[in-house]
């Protein structure tokens, strides 16, 4: 069975501190990955690290620059902690190994995200568990936009035939209007009122953009938090299911 689970940026980082990670959720997670006997291929958000940046120099998912300096801001602190997340993967046993979208993907004219998988595949056949992180890359038109790690999770998911996706996240699934945990999410309308976007820094959409994608896939996706980290890689059904029903 192949998984692919993003650790969201909100959950590695904390996002009221620029490029400061959380030490103890990193932990938590590098320990159930650890425990993972399955292919996993592991995508992580940019949290404190990315978003100010991307803020800073007026970079989203659809705004570009042609700023090498703006580009270069973004992707070294995505490729700092994208070091801290392998390196706190390889220090429980995983065999971590990093991929930098900035170097294997780009957008076309249309906005159309292609990513090269080639190398994530064979790292999977291979035993290895491929990190990506959100970043920058390569826009027809537009220099270079924002990736988020949702829309790498949703390519990802696509092109390696997986069988289950997971956004872990600093809230134990969708929430409702009152707070309440949305047990399963099927078309975006039935939330829509519910959805709002993140309080913190956040480039590419929030929780609004991360229904959305996941509703446009084909295989079954959780939202949860990270105290449902160690039952999603068991195969439990923790948080939100987002996706039609079978």
């Amino acid at each position: 069975m192949t998984t692919v689970l993003k650790l969201g940026g909100s959950v590695v980082t904390d996002k009221s501190k620029p490029e400061t990670l959380d030490e103890a959720n990193l932990a938590r997670a590098a320990d159930a990955v650890a425990d993972h006997e399955g292919r996993l291929v592991l995508v992580h958000g940019g949290g404190s690290f990315g978003h100010h940046h991307a803020s800073e120099h007026g970079l989203t998912d659809t705004s570009g620059s042609h700023d090498s300096a703006a580009a270069l801001a973004v992707h070294g602190a995505m490729q700092e902690l994208n070091d801290a997340v392998v390196s706190a993967l390889q220090n429980r046993g995983v065999p971590a190994l990093p991929i930098h979208p900035l170097s294997a993907g780009a957008r076309d004219d249309a906005g159309r995200l292609s990513l090269a998988t080639a190398g994530v595949e064979t790292l999977l056949t291979e035993g290895f568990v491929p990190v990506l992180q959100a970043d920058v890359i390569a826009h027809a038109g537009r220099g270079v936009t924002i990736v988020s790690g949702d829309e790498l999770v949703a390519v990802l998911t696509e092109r390696l035939d997986a069988d289950r996706a997971g956004l872990c996240s600093a809230v134990p699934g969708v929430l409702d209007a009152d707070g309440d945990v949305i047990d399963r999410i099927e078309s975006f309308e039935a939330v829509a009122d519910a959805l709002g976007e993140s309080n913190a820094t956040d480039v590419t959409g929030g929780m609004n953009a991360k229904v959305r994608t996941l509703l446009d896939m084909d295989v079954p996706a959780w939202v949860f938090g990270i105290d449902d980290l160690d039952g999603f890689l068991r195969g439990e059904s923790p948080g939100t299911r987002v996706g039609k029903r079978e």
